[in-house]
């Protein structure tokens, strides 16, 4: 029998003794919900259908079941081209059902114990198109710019807020940095001569990586007002971005200037800091950048971490090839 053909049996599953005590003991002993509850006995009468079939009654011989029943019942769902995560979930299932018969001593061993669920597959990193990588790093000076063009009057503070978070972005996606990486950095750290700055990523690892002339221009134009409002904020030894009161900026305050940004740009809310960082190396790829010097610049250990975003990169070359070819 088909997984998918167990529906008939679930009343037998539910009503099965060695299923009501475990439903027991996921509500009292574990907490669980019963919206959890309910998916760990649909996936038990699955395998109690594809073990006995859809007639069968209980109570079921659950003592009786050996790995190779298991096995057969995840191999079913390979077989019909359930997803990876759903084969996984029934397994976790199982797997917790059996461990609770064995504690009870109603299953002398468990069978799902040594099975492996299918590997999930990595999604690919959501990026920005040029074009919306460049409206939405624009998108805080072009706010100011429109503003003060219209007359409005507007703080230090405001017109700092926004000159900085055109820093903060055009620095993030200039450089491919972690959110990490650049809420630590001090202005004694960034040459403004040569355009390079130090960063030290995961594993005290330092690294070079470099400010385009847009970003050296916004980091310039933020540094200078801070040091209007907050005489010394631009010192060597100070941190880059700071806050309303002129005290260092957190990366959960960047995250939600990001989202104000991301409206004002009509993008989706759901990207992140770290989106840029993706969207940095898959331009560069797009561009024809050696893999190895986008590795360095990104500070990944290994090349195979990196090699994500020539995927990205097809994807999207197919995207476009699908678009224009006529016999695509």
């Amino acid at each position: 029998m088909k997984p998918a053909e167990s529906a008939a049996v679930n009343h037998a599953a539910h009503d099965d003794p060695a299923v009501r005590r475990f439903r027991s003991h996921l509500l009292s002993e574990r907490n669980a919900s019963a919206h959890t509850v309910a998916g760990y006995e649909q996936d038990i009468a699955q395998f109690a259908a594809f073990r006995w079939g859809a007639d069968a009654q209980s109570p079921f011989a659950w003592e009786r079941i050996g790995q190779e029943d298991a096995r057969s019942f995840l191999m079913a769902f390979a077989r019909e081209g359930a997803r990876p995560a759903t084969t996984r979930r029934k397994l976790a299932s199982m797997r917790s059902f059996f461990k609770y018969l064995q504690r009870e001593g109603a299953a002398a061993a468990n069978p799902f114990a040594g099975l492996r669920g299918p590997k999930l597959a990595k999604p690919l990193p959501k990026v920005l198109t040029i074009d919306e990588a460049k409206r939405f790093v624009e998108a805080p000076a072009e706010d100011l710019r429109r503003r003060l063009g219209a007359g409005e009057s507007l703080s230090p503070e405001d017109v700092y807020s926004r000159l900085r978070d055109a820093a903060i972005f055009e620095a993030l996606y200039s450089t491919g940095c972690r959110i990490s990486e650049v809420m630590g950095l001090t202005w004694g750290q960034i040459d403004f001569r040569s355009g390079g700055v130090v960063v030290t990523g995961k594993g005290s690892k330092q690294r070079l990586c470099v400010l385009g002339a847009h970003a050296l221009k916004a980091l310039g134009e933020a540094r200078s007002k801070a040091d209007e409002i907050w005489p010394g904020s631009a010192e060597d030894s100070s941190r880059l971005f700071l806050n309303e009161r002129g005290r260092p900026l957190t990366v959960r305050d960047v995250e939600r200037r990001m989202k104000v940004w991301l409206a004002a740009a009509d993008l989706p809310s759901d990207l992140s800091p770290h989106k840029l960082r993706h969207t940095f190396a898959t331009h560069l790829l797009d561009s024809g950048a050696d893999l190895r010097s986008v590795q360095e610049m990104l500070g990944h250990a290994s090349l195979s971490t990196t090699q994500i975003y020539t995927h990205v990169s097809i994807e999207r070359l197919k995207d476009e090839y699908a678009k224009s070819h006529p016999r695509a």
